[in-house]
């Protein structure tokens, strides 16, 4: 047996597994859909819709198979998003590659094996939609036409999922996406013990940028204040735009005072880039900064409601002549 190797941009592509948040959720019509189109079509006992983690195969769509996943290790679909076509086996009794595997030797018996690589969003491949038979057989060009048309029909659903769960202004996540993200994000927070907190951040003035220059200018003012909070918080931590001009931050292993420091940085990220700014109009902010107790706090609602009334007193006690952004 030939263990697969990783790919050179494995970290990348985990990153974008991760940020599907599919991984460990329910079965969904829109993708079991197409496995049963797949086992029907091909005259197949099994498909899948499998997604390669870090060490393991998850399926996110299982017909004709019991197991939600199996080791990375052992997999076939390990090998496949090597691929940038449909990967066929033929006959893994006699591959070098899978003649001993567990998989093959034990159940469920696998001969006959053919996956197309799904790439996600950005572009990196993130599993497979395979079909497998305990028997060897052969594909005609036809029937990889066929799988690559079904194949294309799941990327698309990943694609969609995607947009579910994000601004399509500032790719930031949305209040959907961080909620769910901030979700898990704190549930690995109270296992390891840490620390979290979390900023509300309210754009000062966009009204009158609005008014004044119109939509498309107010759209550039945030796709611009969304690259600064980008530029200013770790990868780690969720940045999402909520609303039309107010966004949200909650920043894992770092507590109050921490994260007082992060958002001064943020203000001086944003006075560096009114100074080179040719634009006639300065992006500014209010900030409110509440940390989330994990062992007190059920979700992520009371502290945000928190942290909102902060940034709202800040606002308020600004003098009004900067309250607007427009010169």
């Amino acid at each position: 047996m030939i263990t697969p190797e990783f790919p050179k941009d494995e970290q990348e592509r985990l990153i974008e597994l991760q940020e599907l948040e599919v991984l460990d959720t329910a079965p969904e019509e829109r993708f079991d859909r197409y496995t049963r189109l797949a086992r029907r079509l091909f005259d197949v006992p099994i498909a899948l819709v499998s997604l390669v983690d870090a060490d393991r195969q998850w399926f996110k769509s299982k017909q004709g198979l019991e197991v939600c996943e199996t080791g990375r290790d052992i997999s076939f679909c390990g090998h496949a998003i090597h691929e940038e076509d449909v990967m066929v086996v033929e006959n893994a009794a006699v591959d070098e590659r899978f003649h001993d595997n567990p998989l093959v030797t034990e159940d469920p018996s696998i001969r006959f094996y053919a996956g197309y690589p799904l790439e996600g969003p950005g572009g990196h491949r993130i599993g497979t939609l395979c079909v497998i038979d305990r028997k060897a057989r052969t594909l005609c060009e036809d029937d990889l036409e066929t799988l690559r048309d079904i194949g294309e029909m799941v990327v698309n659903e990943f694609a969609s999922l995607q947009m579910a769960i994000t601004d399509e202004l500032t790719g930031l996540s949305n209040r959907r996406g961080f909620e769910t993200l901030s979700g898990q994000a704190l549930a690995m927070c109270r296992r390891a013990g840490e620390p979290a907190s979390l900023v509300m951040i309210d754009m000062d003035g966009f009204k009158q940028i609005n008014d004044r220059f119109g939509h498309d200018e107010g759209d550039q003012a945030l796709k611009a204040f969304a690259g600064l909070l980008l530029e200013t918080f770790r990868d780690s931590d969720v940045v999402a735009r909520i609303g039309g001009d107010e966004f949200c931050v909650l920043l894992t292993g770092a507590g109050s005072k921490t994260t007082e420091i992060v958002t001064r940085r943020l203000r001086q990220a944003v006075e560096a880039h009114n100074a080179q700014s040719a634009k006639d109009y300065t992006l500014d902010c209010s900030i409110g900064i509440a940390e989330h107790d994990v062992y007190h706090h059920q979700g992520i609602a009371e502290t945000m409601r928190e942290a909102d009334e902060q940034m709202y007193a800040n606002k308020r006690s600004k003098p009004k002549r900067s309250r607007t952004a427009v010169h």
